[in-house]
């Protein structure tokens, strides 16, 4: 495994290609720039480029593909404007690898893709109520996987990046940093949960013919979202939720069924995305403390993958080192690499990502991804670079 770096591509044409590159190699001492290669809206804070503020495009992509590879699809790939503006990073990150430079990863946003969302709210994931999610693609809906499918294949035959880094290409929660979001009531996790948990026809369906009943589970969280929704204060019913798993709701064995069987589409997808994709690149799936509340078995998905990436955000050295020996026992004999951000006040110096990294790595992850090249300052990049030193010392 490598210890790479995710980075945006008008950040590395901001600074400088050729210059943040010898950032991350020197200056940081990583070995793999994870690119965002197909992302969602945002605003970010740049502040080491000109401009202080960036919005990109939604749900555009990021490197050229071959015209009509998606021929005959539903959903349809955008190419994002700063790419013809500015030129294909993806292109010159290759370039630059194959001259015997940094590895390439192209972290790519499945699911969440709230332009194709608007376009086609029949590939949504649809709540109990009926309403559509539409930053979120149903990873049962037959267009969305095959969008998502020809996606990565195309990626992977076109630019032959070292990894896939694969995100949301699952169920996601209701709260979701969606535009201007409001939420008066102050939602539980268990809320969230049952918020989003998709009854769009596609998954009925699907469910359907495994044998397992959806409107028996419908009108479960449909009650139990309403008696959340009267309550004049929060309060968790489930406290034990995350760690519990569907299992929590055993008093509801209808919906504890409709939790089990949601693994099973998010799982074949990464499966199918595996069998589709260039065999030269590494598929990685990345999750994160309580995956199961977007339908993620992490160890049913680590058979059909090649690895890992932990994202151990806002978490103690001692909540690390626990989930990501999780992580690694559930991914059995597949490559772990440990994520963290480089986010004050999560991180409040070098000593922080040492002793982040010191767990990770003694609970067997044998690679490190740290977030974002520019949305942090360049004395952050310092604090990776310690990080890793000693291992590199123990192991030199």
């Amino acid at each position: 495994m490598r210890n790479a770096i995710w980075a945006y591509p008008w950040d590395l044409l901001d600074i400088g290609i050729d210059a943040a590159l010898a950032e991350i190699t020197d200056g940081a001492g990583l070995d793999a720039v994870s690119l965002a290669t197909a992302y969602h809206a945002g605003r970010f804070l740049q502040p080491r480029s000109a401009r202080k503020t960036y919005m990109p495009e939604d749900g555009t992509i990021y490197c050229r593909l071959p015209p009509g590879r998606f021929d005959g699809l539903a959903l349809q790939p955008k190419l994002a404007g700063i790419v013809a503006e500015r030129g294909d990073v993806m292109e010159a990150l290759i370039r630059r690898r194959d001259a015997g430079g940094a590895a390439v990863h192209a972290w790519t946003v499945c699911l969440h893709n709230s332009r194709l969302g608007t376009l086609h709210p029949d590939a949504c994931c649809r709540n109990a109520f009926g309403d559509i999610a539409y930053h979120n693609l149903c990873p049962s809906h037959p267009d969305a996987r095959a969008y998502l499918i020809a996606l990565i294949a195309a990626v992977t035959e076109t630019w032959r990046p070292d990894a896939v880094e694969l995100e949301s290409p699952c169920f996601m929660g209701w709260a979701h940093e969606h535009h201007h979001e409001k939420d008066g009531v102050g939602l539980t996790a268990e809320d969230d949960l049952l918020l989003s948990i998709c009854f769009c026809p596609a998954c009925l369906d699907r469910a359907a013919r495994a044998g397992v009943d959806g409107e028996a589970a419908r009108r479960t969280v449909r009650s139990l979202v309403a008696e959340a929704l009267e309550r004049p204060l929060p309060h968790e019913r489930w406290p034990d939720l995350r760690r519990q798993g569907p299992a929590a709701f055993a008093a509801h064995p209808e919906l504890a069924a409709w939790l089990d069987w949601r693994f099973e589409p998010v799982t074949s997808l990464v499966a199918e995305i595996r069998a589709a994709a260039h065999p030269a690149s590494r598929i990685a799936y990345l999750d994160i403390a309580g995956g199961w509340l977007f339908g993620a078995d992490l160890a049913a998905i680590a058979r059909v993958c090649d690895g890992i990436v932990f994202c151990a955000y806002d978490s103690t050295p001692d909540e690390v080192g626990q989930n990501v020996a999780a992580a690694v026992a559930a991914a059995a004999c597949k490559p772990v690499s440990a994520g963290f951000r480089l986010f004050a006040p999560e991180m409040d110096g070098a000593d922080a990502i040492v002793a982040r990294v010191r767990a990770a790595s003694t609970a067997g992850a044998t690679g490190f991804n740290f977030y974002n090249y520019g949305l942090v300052p360049a004395a952050r990049l310092d604090w990776a670079k310690a990080g890793l030193d000693p291992l590199r010392r123990s192991h030199g």
